[in-house]
């Protein structure tokens, strides 16, 4: 996850956490990790793109007392935050309970839902429990959104689903895929989080797994022309004074692209973005380091999108075990830097991005060691001079 405003010179309360900034950690390598937990894979809505191929269908899950245990030890373990995801986790009878019960053990709680189940009552309850943030799907305006959702009326929902949020006084985002669907709306997506004063963007890079792999997959320029345009939008948002924090997600080479763009224009914000990207690392300590995915089994795996092997079950063995005695799979995965091949084993920005997304690696060419089809570098910009050390 890149912050981009942050990394501009907005500063960010996840600063400290993401880029080492006022931490005692010496990189992002000893971090704990972020938890995402798909709680569910019920799901109201069918969008064209879901990782998780959730479904309006009853699935087996974690039980309360389950995810109660599991919940006791991940604060236990010190993981910073727990995201809660699904399918709709709203859609789980006990969330409620749950976030409470994170809360009550000092997790920072984040919700990532599709907005349509949020009313005045379930807003004022997640403003009630001090949940730090809630994410919301969208995919382009009206119609174009509902189409990609699979039901008529999704936006209007979600939208007021984003007002009872603000409402109540929770802090909001919005959650953008990059598809054919939602690029051509991504001037309107701008217009529409200014003009309801939402205070966060993250726009994602696909990863093929569940139904996104039946996504048309992006060129490199068409990729690389919506992130310059994400890009210049930060930069007129922080000189606009407009307190909204944009951030690219699941590519790590978009770091490598903020910084040759910051080269061009001001030396020391390019050093400054080489320090902050430097200690991250990127992928290489992100994905089975720096971020932990359960699923509504409790199945663990590396990151959401992963395809390969589960690395155990939280109900069988806690996650800070699973975390701090890894098998192989989890092992093979936390040394792939040292057996990439292909131009990211050359790249002269490894250490921004660690060799790019494991998991997408995996599903594209079946080899987790191979080079991460979704670089928006140009072979050109690969394999330049050397960066500013």
């Amino acid at each position: 996850m890149l912050n981009v405003t942050a990394l501009l010179g907005r500063p960010s309360e996840t600063d400290s956490l993401r880029y080492g900034r006022g931490s005692r950690l010496r990189s992002g390598a000893e971090r704990r990790p972020v938890v995402v937990w798909n709680c569910t894979r019920r799901c109201n809505l069918a969008c064209r793109h879901c990782y998780s191929d959730s479904d309006a269908h009853r699935h087996p899950e974690m039980t309360t007392e389950q995810a109660m245990a599991f919940i006791e030890d991940i604060a236990a373990f010190g993981c910073p935050a727990l995201l809660l995801s699904g399918g709709e986790p709203l859609i789980r009878p006990d969330v409620f309970d749950l976030m409470g019960h994170a809360r009550d053990r000092g997790l920072a709680v984040t919700i990532s839902s599709n907005g349509t189940l949020i009313g005045e009552e379930s807003a004022r309850r997640i403003a009630d429990l001090g949940v730090r943030y809630v994410g919301v799907s969208i995919d382009g305006i009206g119609a174009v959104h509902d189409a990609f959702r699979g039901r008529r009326g999704a936006f209007r929902r979600t939208i007021a689903g984003i007002r009872f949020l603000k409402e109540a006084g929770v802090r909001v985002g919005i959650r953008v895929t990059l598809t054919p669907t939602s690029i051509p709306s991504l001037g309107a997506l701008f217009d529409l989080v200014e003009e309801e004063r939402i205070d966060r963007a993250c726009f994602y890079h696909l990863v093929p797994a569940g139904r996104g792999v039946q996504e048309v997959a992006l060129d490199r320029e068409t990729e690389r022309a919506a992130l310059e345009r994400i890009f210049d939008w930060a930069e007129d948002l922080i000189e606009r004074d407009v307190p909204v924090e944009v951030l690219t997600v699941d590519n790590y080479s978009d770091g490598a692209a903020l910084y040759l763009r910051a080269l061009r224009e001001d030396a020391d914000l390019a050093e400054r973005i080489h320090d902050a990207l430097s200690w991250n690392g990127g992928a290489g300590n992100a994905s089975g380091r720096g971020l932990a995915a359960v699923d509504w089994e409790g199945r663990v795996r590396p990151d959401q999108f992963w395809g390969g092997p589960y690395m155990g079950n939280v109900c069988d063995r806690p996650l800070s075990e699973i975390w701090t005695d890894p098998g192989a799979d989890l092992e093979a995965l936390r040394t792939r830097r040292e057996r990439l091949h292909g131009r990211c084993s050359e790249c002269r920005f490894l250490d921004y991005c660690g060799g790019g997304l494991g998991s997408r690696s995996l599903a594209a060419a079946g080899d987790l060691d191979a080079s991460d089809p979704g670089c928006v570098l140009s072979d050109l910009e690969v394999m330049g001079a050397a960066v500013a050390g």
